[in-house]
């Protein structure tokens, strides 16, 4: 009876103990499974998130060498049509080192902007992925980071308007490094294109620093092509048709000229009589020049100009300027009177 009474007792905890063992397995896998799970996510989260990052900066790059190395289907149709058949070599681009070192401080300043802008978006859209695994309320977080864009937008709105600007300058190729530029108050050669600020050397060597932001218009005088102007004034008793084929053949002796030949891209031609006063007769030369060229080609065209006007006889009409004097003279017979001793 005892050894039955034992074996009878002895089968509730042997049935029993399966269940509990059951129970603390699934606890422990519960746990184990809470903990690998987040961590898991966030794994992934991160992994996403560091190949869309490297998918987006690849399309940045290929996105913004096409921008630099290439033009707008509109501008190169307009471009097309206007030096259509003017430039020497063909119409091919600009392969100078100048050139060259435009098109890669664009590429890499704006290459480095948009990726910074993309890191900064996909770092967010990660980070709120992961606080949100983890269980955080992002709300406030969100909340909080508004209120603090608003405060630093205010503080930094002058700043931001200068990135900006200096993002759309680039975009569309306003000017570059090398271009001779009328901003304004400084005019000069530009030296460095930033995302902020331009620096601009000027004729006496002054060095400008001009916010992108505080720049209200440009003038570009080496974009594209140029335009050498020379005006000649004669004296109207001169034979002005003459005087036109002088012009003429200086122009077309500058474009044989090795040196600056490659530089003019169109015949000269000369706008007739622009000014008619009693000083004389104005003629204006005009040669279409590859960029920044229009100064040298002025200078030559200037010296052979003059050269050929001398040896025609045909003197240059100076302004008249005629100065009148005016003067109080005394009368003859008071200044006869002032001279005669007095008799004591």
């Amino acid at each position: 009876m005892p050894a039955t009474t034992l074996v009878l007792s002895a089968r509730p905890l042997l049935a029993a103990a399966p269940a509990a063992l059951e129970d603390k397995g699934s606890a422990i896998a519960a746990w184990f499974h809470g903990l690998i799970t987040p961590a898991w996510q966030i794994g992934l989260t991160l992994v996403l998130g560091a190949i869309v990052l490297a998918l987006v900066r690849r399309a940045i790059a290929r996105t913004v060498k096409h921008l630099v190395d290439g033009v707008p289907v509109v501008q190169r149709k307009a471009g097309g049509l206007i030096s259509r058949g003017l430039r020497q070599d063909g119409g091919q681009a600009d392969t100078s080192p100048l050139a060259a070192a435009r098109r890669g401080q664009r590429a890499q300043t704006m290459g480095s902007a948009l990726s910074s802008v993309a890191s900064l978006l996909v770092g967010l859209f990660v980070v709120a992925v992961v606080l949100g695994l983890l269980d955080v309320n992002i709300g406030p977080l969100i909340a909080s980071a508004g209120v603090v864009g608003v405060a630093l937008g205010f503080g930094a709105q002058t700043l931001v308007k200068d990135f900006l600007a200096g993002i759309s300058m680039l975009a569309e190729d306003q000017y570059g490094v090398g271009d001779v530029v009328d901003l304004g108050e400084a005019s000069g050669v530009v030296e460095q294109v930033g995302l902020r600020v331009t620096q601009v050397r000027s004729m006496n060597g002054t060095l400008w620093y001009v916010r992108n932001g505080e720049i209200l218009r440009v003038g570009n005088m080496t974009q594209g092509w140029s335009r050498a102007v020379v005006e000649v004034r004669v004296h109207g008793e001169h034979d002005v048709p003459r005087v036109r084929e002088l012009l003429l053949t200086a122009a077309a002796e500058v474009a044989a000229d090795p040196d600056l030949g490659p530089a003019i891209l169109a015949d000269a031609e000369v706008a007739g009589i622009e000014d008619l006063t009693a000083d004389g007769a104005l003629l204006r030369l005009l040669v279409k020049t590859a960029p920044s060229r229009q100064w040298d080609v002025q200078r030559d065209l200037r010296a052979r100009i003059r050269v050929s006007l001398g040896d025609e006889g045909i003197d240059l009409a100076m302004p008249r300027r005629e100065v009148l004097v005016e003067r109080t003279v005394e009368p003859l017979v008071s200044q006869r009177s002032a001279r005669v001793p007095e008799d004591n």
